[in-house]
Parts: structure tokens; sequence; C-alpha cells
């Protein structure tokens, strides 16, 4: 029987992690996490004075300026937006996510029980919902008895991989300020541009000051994923002040804390010396250089996919090829998820993980499983001047090219003749 449902393994059972840039750890940062290992009190929770320090740092270097007392930390981006979706929306407010998003964002809301409400996306990008769709969403929400209050979006996008263009963004967030939504932008892959110099990334902070709260998880661009740290930037004024100490409370009573030598890494990450800024842009290279062959290799194969502009993966819709997919019993994403998954030998999580439809034909493929099995091969794609001709690397590409050369044959051969 075809698999229509996905519950087996289900949105909050199974939610595919963020995309690991699969290389070794900076020294650096296992140095400052290995000197706080003897630390045996615990963190206060939002975090320590030094990294709360450390975060606005960041921020303000990125051109958002902030205070130590508009900042909370916590143990990865999900606890700090199940927090402030309880202190926004958790006694009765309905949340909007754009279509598809990133995998953790819905389930926390359903934690809470809150209805999710996903808005579609315009062609150009992921990330960001459509300005009309968005009004018409609300509208029709509220003619149904709901009560829209917040909107998460992200600029630089997981799963799409694209970067919202800024007029495309001032639209949204004028739709949004208008019904007066608030906002959450998460801002993880802000600094995995992979060409910075023809890429504009602005915030929604930049643009709605007042009504907008940032989070940016550290396994991004700046820790290991199994290292969680997330920070979260707070608007000025009372409202913010308010915000701020809601979340705090949620976080206390979930306990959420971050780990003491987590945080040393951390406030170390977000201070940017040389040596984390320095293999930051290496990886960003290198995953850029990667994305874009797997990217090549998968629309020479017949199916679409916007050039991926941020982060380590990119999105696939393999609609052209319906047709010879169902004679290999695929007919949705799960089955989708099922072949790809096996046929590659890494995870290729179906797009109904992201909140598309179960029907459309869509995954998320990694880069970081492309760069080699072991840390002297993917140490030698960060070194690398030429990481695509280094044989690991070539025979990944390889491997995905026969995987998806094989797909495109078969949808040729199940062409009509005309």
């Amino acid at each position: 029987m075809r698999r229509t449902d996905p519950e087996d393994h289900g949105p909050v059972r199974y939610g595919p992690p963020l995309p690991s840039d699969g290389l070794p750890v900076l020294p650096e940062l296992a140095a400052h996490l290995a000197a706080a290992a003897h630390r045996a009190e615990a963190q206060p929770v939002g975090g320590a004075p030094a990294l709360l320090e450390a975060a606005c740092g960041y921020w303000t270097r990125r051109g958002l300026s902030c205070v130590p007392d508009r900042v909370a930390a916590g143990p990865g981006a999900p606890a700090m937006l199940l927090a402030l979706t309880a202190a926004i929306a958790g006694d009765g407010g309905d949340i909007l996510v754009p279509r598809p998003c990133a995998a953790w964002w819905a389930p926390y809301a359903r934690l809470l029980g809150r209805p999710v409400f996903h808005v579609p996306t315009p062609a150009e990008g992921g990330g960001v919902p459509d300005p009309y769709a968005l009004l018409e969403t609300v509208r029709r929400v509220r003619a149904e008895g709901g009560d829209p209050r917040l909107l998460v979006l992200s600029v630089a996008d997981d799963p799409t991989a694209t970067v919202a263009p800024p007029e495309l963004l001032h639209e949204t967030v004028e739709a949004a300020a208008a019904e007066g939504l608030y906002l959450v932008s998460d801002e993880t892959w802000r600094d995995t541009v992979h060409d910075p110099h023809e890429t504009v990334l602005l915030s929604p902070a930049e643009m709605l000051p007042d009504r907008v709260t940032v989070v940016t998880d550290l396994a991004g661009a700046s820790l290991p994923a199994g290292w969680p740290a997330a920070v979260a930037r707070f608007p000025a004024g009372e409202a913010g002040e308010r915000l701020h100490a809601r979340v705090l409370d949620v976080l206390t009573a979930l306990d959420a804390r971050v780990a003491a030598p987590v945080a040393a890494a951390a406030g170390y990450a977000l201070d940017e010396p040389e040596p984390v800024t320095e293999r930051r842009e290496a990886a960003v290279r290198l995953h850029a250089r990667v994305a874009a062959a797997a990217h090549s290799v998968v629309v020479a194969a017949g199916a679409v996919a916007r050039p991926p502009q941020a982060g380590r993966h990119l999105y696939a819709d393999l609609g052209p090829l319906r047709e010879a997919l169902a004679e290999q019993g695929v007919g949705d994403a799960q089955e989708l998820e099922d072949l790809l998954t096996a046929r590659l030998g890494m995870p290729a999580p179906g797009g109904h993980r992201f909140g598309d439809d179960l029907g459309a034909l869509r995954v998320r493929l990694a880069t970081g499983p492309l760069l080699g099995g072991s840390d002297e091969e993917r140490t030698e794609c960060l070194t690398s001047p030429s990481p695509l001709e280094l044989p690991h690397v070539h025979r990944a590409l390889i491997s995905l090219k026969s995987v998806f050369d094989d797909l495109r044959d078969d949808a040729q051969r199940w062409e009509p003749p005309r």
C-alpha cells in the first residue's frame, strides 16, 4: 500500500537536523571548550554576562545594535523558539510560517497546542512569505475565528538555500506590520551566504525594529551541531523588555541553560577572532562550490532547483520525473525520501518534513556528506584550492550524478512518442 501519511516518522519524533558542515572541530574552539570543562557551576538561565556581551558585539558588527539586557542565550534555537512562541502566542494566538520552512519551526507551536498556518513563498526564493498570500492567510484565519499573532521567517533559508530579495522582504514586513503581527527572524544561516559581495541580506529587524526578535543558532556557522547554543536579540523599549522577561520565565521553567563549556566556546566564536572568521569563510567557500556542483547535477537530470545562495544544502523538485518515479513506487515525498536515502547513502529528507505538500516530490540535499568519510579527507577539502577535483569529492559527485542520471533516463524511457 502506498504510504500517504508520514506519521510513523512524524513531525516531532523525526525532524531532519540542520545540515552539518561535515568538518572537524576548529582546534581553538575545542581548546576553549576543554578549558571550561572543569566548571561545575551551572550557567544562569538566559546566559552569563560574558556570553551576552559577545552576542551584542556580534550583532552590532552587523548593524543591529543591542545591549546585554535585551539578549538571551539558550541551548539551541529550538528551545529559544519554543520560549518565544509560548511568550507571544501561547495563550491563544496562531502562528504563521512560510511553505516550506525549517523542519523545527512548526513542531514547537504544536507542542503548545497552537495552530500553524503555512503561507506560500514566491518563485524567486523561500523563507519569506509572499506578501499578498500573507495578507490573504491572515484574513482567512481571522474570518474563521483565529488570532494570528506571530510570523516566523528566515531571510537566508533552510530548506531552500535562497536569500530573499530586499524588495520582497520590505513588502512582507510591511504587510505583517499592517496586520499587527510580531516577527521572529531566524538568522541562523546569515553568515553562510555564498557570495556576500553580490547578495544583499537585510534583517527584518532593520525594517521593523520594535516588533522583531532575531534568533541565531550557532550551529549555522560558528559551532558544531553537537554543541547546542543559540542567542536571541530583543527589541529596545518596554515591549521588548516584557517579551525578554517572559522568554526568560519560559527558559527557567524548562531549565534551558547553555552548558558552561559550550558557553565558553560560543562566547569565543561570537567574538569572531581570526581563526573563527578564517574557518567560517573557508567553509562557506567550500560548501558553495560543492552546492553549485550538486545543483548542476540535479538540474541536468531534469529536476528543478533554485541555485543555492546560502547554507550547506539545496532543495530539489523532482516533479518533472514523476511518471518514471511512479513506476518505482514513488508517489509522494516520503517515498521519494526513502528511495533517495537508500540510493545516495545519505539523508535526503522529503519536503513534507519542511511543511511542503506530501504529494510534491521535493527533497533537501546536504553538501556535508559529499566531503568524504574521514576527518582527514574533509580537512583536505577545506584546504585544497580545487576541492571538487579531490578523488573522494569527485567520487561522491559522480555517485550523485549516477543516481540522478538514472532517474532522468527512466523518465525519458517513459516519455510518450511524439
